[in-house]
């Protein structure tokens, strides 16, 4: 289905002049935020291939997909922020959790205590949780100038790799959909990973203060 998607996606881009590109590529970078499914990475790496090709220019290209991914990004958090509370009072009824379930807003704001800021930086390389992020640290009342600064120094480090992905490999830019999906479960194990051994060792850490103060 995806595939499917990014190949209509893909036809429909080549048919229309520079102009239209930007602006496809544009809406595009800014709605996958909204919409997890949208296969925005993919597109945006094969705009790296139509600058490769001078379609179109890298650097603009670069600049309208950071644009549009930090403006999806805030997009979500003020709807985090704006109705966050009432999303905490309905855990049960929300329409919002009708679609996301609540555990991931729970477990999203922990990272949010923990890290902070960290977590916003990091946010365009976590396939698959960003809009999560993003409502997140809405809820969360997360400083909205560090968060907007956050969000595009990621978006321009994740950007420039995707494009510069799409450069590189050129004609063989479809491949880069194998490799984000298979990134994406690499990430998501390191996560597993470092929250589990950072668990351990808080556990580990105040079985032996307990055990110090008994004593």
């Amino acid at each position: 289905m995806a595939d499917q998607i990014v190949q209509s996606i893909v036809e429909w881009i080549s048919m229309v002049p520079p102009i239209g590109i930007y602006l496809i590529l544009f809406g595009i970078a800014y709605i996958e935020n909204l919409i997890p499914p949208m296969p925005g990475d993919v597109i945006v790496a094969f705009g790296g291939y139509l600058a490769a090709e001078s379609i179109i220019g890298l650097v603009p290209l670069w600049s309208a997909t950071v644009v549009a991914s930090v403006l999806g990004f805030m997009t979500m958090y003020w709807l985090g922020y704006r109705w966050g509370v009432q999303i905490e009072e309905n855990k049960e009824s929300h329409l919002l959790l009708r679609f996301i379930d609540y555990k991931y807003f729970k477990r999203g704001k922990k990272w949010m205590g923990r890290w902070g800021q960290g977590v916003i930086l990091a946010n365009r390389f976590l396939a698959g949780t960003r809009s999560v992020i993003a409502l997140t640290a809405g809820m969360s009342h997360l400083h909205i100038t560090r968060t907007v600064l956050s969000s595009f120094v990621s978006s321009m480090l994740w950007n420039a790799l995707l494009i510069g992905m799409g450069w590189v490999i050129r004609d063989n830019w479809k491949i880069i959909g194998e490799y984000l999906s298979n990134y994406g479960k690499v990430i998501l194990l390191l996560i597993v990973v470092v929250v589990s051994v950072k668990l351990y060792f808080e556990f580990y850490y105040k079985r032996k203060t307990k055990g110090s103060e008994k004593s």
